[in-house]
């Protein structure tokens, strides 16, 4: 990730802008088609920092580009092939070379689809408090970043707009939010597209503790893979090698930045601290390696 020039914003003037997310910026195409450009923005806690991350954008879209082509088989996704350059000016295509996907446009689902195969973060906190996890019983005596005996687990969360924060739902409130069979449908498939990548992972020496899947639908109500998937911002990913029971491992992916942080007295409510150059530098280094494992 050798980009000198961030981009923290893009500012194209030959589509509308639609919404501008914690990362992501969504304009409009036409009525059947989206373009989504992934900007370097980095956010933590729900809330976007002020520095970019040089390079960060592309990596997720390679890295998404990727899992979506290798995962197709199991469920459809939004990419359509189209190329983001043809439908910009040439002024714009600076914005969107490496960085950007045409998209269908679809109905996305209102939840995260998280799915986890070890026990960290949030999961972790919510089984030291209960003993389960978004209402699912987990046997007693597991320790921080231990593997789930019982596989991979699916626990959803509400999604949140920037600056709020998401919260974990139970599946019976998945189900009463989606229907039980849309619900039973994103359960499924999230798992099946976990452990396969997962299983794929761990050939290039990387753990994929757990995961966030976003769906859509069209307007017959197919299922449809959407947003990014299986990137340093929405998985946690961690080193095989360094892999320890009982202790949160190093990680290809903004934990980094999470860490540091939890370290200062920040509330986490905007305005976000400015990240140093070193820390910056070395979330830098853990997208590439992440790529670089996972791709070469």
């Amino acid at each position: 990730m050798n980009d000198s020039i961030p981009l923290f914003e893009t500012n194209l003037t030959s589509l509308p802008l639609l919404h501008r997310g914690k990362v992501r910026d969504i304009y409009a195409v036409d009525e059947h088609h989206l373009l989504i450009i992934q900007t370097d923005r980095l956010s933590a806690f729900d809330v976007i920092l002020p520095t970019p991350v040089p390079g960060k954008g592309k990596v997720l879209t390679r890295l998404s580009h990727f899992w979506f082509e290798k995962l197709s088989h199991i469920l459809p996704n939004h990419l359509t092939g189209i190329a983001p350059e043809s439908v910009v000016t040439p002024e714009e295509r600076e914005q969107v070379i490496d960085r950007a996907f045409v998209v269908k446009r679809l109905q996305p689902l209102p939840i995260e689809a998280i799915v986890r195969g070890y026990i960290v973060g949030s999961g972790w906190k919510d089984y030291q408090r209960t003993g389960a996890v978004s209402g699912i019983a987990l046997p007693s005596g597991l320790q921080e970043a231990d593997k789930l005996p019982m596989g991979a687990v699916f626990t959803p969360s509400t999604k949140a707009m920037a600056g709020a924060h998401d919260e974990n739902i139970s599946f019976e409130e998945c189900e009463r939010l989606l229907g039980v069979a849309l619900a039973q449908a994103v359960r499924s498939n999230s798992i099946a597209l976990y452990s396969e990548a997962a299983d794929y992972a761990a050939t290039r020496g990387v753990i994929i503790a757990d995961t966030k899947f976003e769906f859509g639908q069209d307007a017959a109500g197919q299922l449809y893979l959407i947003d990014e998937v299986l990137t340093p911002d929405s998985s946690r990913f961690w080193p095989a090698d360094q892999y320890r029971p009982g202790k949160n491992p190093p990680s290809y992916d903004k934990q980094f930045v999470r860490d540091w942080l939890e370290q200062l007295n920040w509330n986490k409510q905007p305005p976000a601290p400015a990240i140093p150059d070193e820390i910056l530098a070395q979330t830098v280094a853990r997208y590439q390696e992440a790529l670089d494992r996972l791709l070469h």
